[in-house]
């Protein structure tokens, strides 16, 4: 996602989840809980949680981050999305002429937050239970990054999408293969299905490889056999979780082909950012190790 990501992802073929065979079965380690958030809470546990605030964009991305509620809350009944005891709702916001506090103006403000220095780990399973928002542009991501310089640090996306409702995108990227990674996968939805309802996305995180999985079902698997022809295997230290929402960018434009009236974000979507109907419902995250 973000540290200059990929300006462009590739074209890539569709999976579809559990089309046409049966899903093969997954037989994991025992695992423990090391982290669970199920934002239950009055407000965002600042324990668990920072909310970054960027005036400096990437990617070409559109939006400021913001420390707001109007852009990143708790919320529960109707505005939690089913979700039992509450969600965080991370909402793209219309904000013409906003100005950041290095004086960079953006007309949209939206929500990232990160566990930097709070809850970092090495290998495990790291999921999330989330419905996003239907709307070409619209960036959502649940991914992990490690301390320290771009892209020596490994980052891990668990999950992608830029407001197609049938498919999202998993990847990684490190030192020889960053940007416009070659370690990508797109996988669609089963018929009936879409981004907008509820969704685990997870990965299964070990020595020698990673297994991303949509509720269950392996939809890529890297290894570091996959990784040496690019360069060093960087996911051997510790990763941060990081939720966000961005608002177009290289990558929604190299889908959408949108470059006005703004990059990555066409007018439909900019009228669904005004209604501020374009946002991300996460009913939790959990770490298991």
């Amino acid at each position: 996602m973000i540290a200059r990501k990929r300006l462009l992802a590739p074209l890539v073929a569709a999976l579809v989840l559990g089309a046409g065979c049966r899903a093969p079965v997954h037989t994991a380690p025992a695992q423990s809980i090391a982290f669970f958030d199920d934002f239950a809470g009055d407000s965002l546990d600042r324990t668990k949680w920072t909310v970054r605030v960027t005036g400096r964009t990437v990617n070409e991305e559109q939006q400021a981050y913001v420390d707001d509620t109007a852009t990143i809350r708790v919320v529960r009944g109707p505005l939690a999305g089913g979700a039992t005891n509450g969600a965080l709702l991370i909402r793209g916001r219309w904000r013409a002429g906003h100005v950041t506090p290095e004086g960079k103006r953006h007309d949209f403000v939206s929500g990232r937050m990160d566990s930097r220095g709070k809850v970092e780990f090495t290998y495990g399973t790291a999921a999330a239970r989330m419905r996003l928002p239907a709307g070409a542009g619209l960036w959502p991501a649940f991914w992990m990054l490690g301390a320290g310089r771009w892209p020596d640090v490994g980052e891990i996306d668990v999950m992608e999408n830029v407001g197609d409702p049938a498919w999202v995108s998993a990847a990684v990227h490190g030192p020889g293969y960053s940007g416009d990674t070659p370690l990508v996968k797109r996988a669609t939805f089963p018929p009936g299905q879409d981004i907008t309802g509820w969704h685990v996305y997870a990965v299964d995180w070990t020595p020698d490889e990673m297994i991303f999985r949509v509720d269950d079902r392996e939809i890529y698997r890297v290894t570091k056999a996959m990784v040496a022809p690019y360069g060093r295997w960087a996911f051997d230290s510790p990763k941060f979780l990081i939720v966000n929402l961005a608002l177009g960018g290289g990558y929604p434009r190299g889908v959408n082909g949108t470059k006005a009236p703004y990059v990555g974000l066409p007018e439909s979507t900019v009228r669904r950012i005004q209604r501020d109907s374009a946002a991300v419902l996460v009913d939790w995250i959990r770490v298991r190790r």
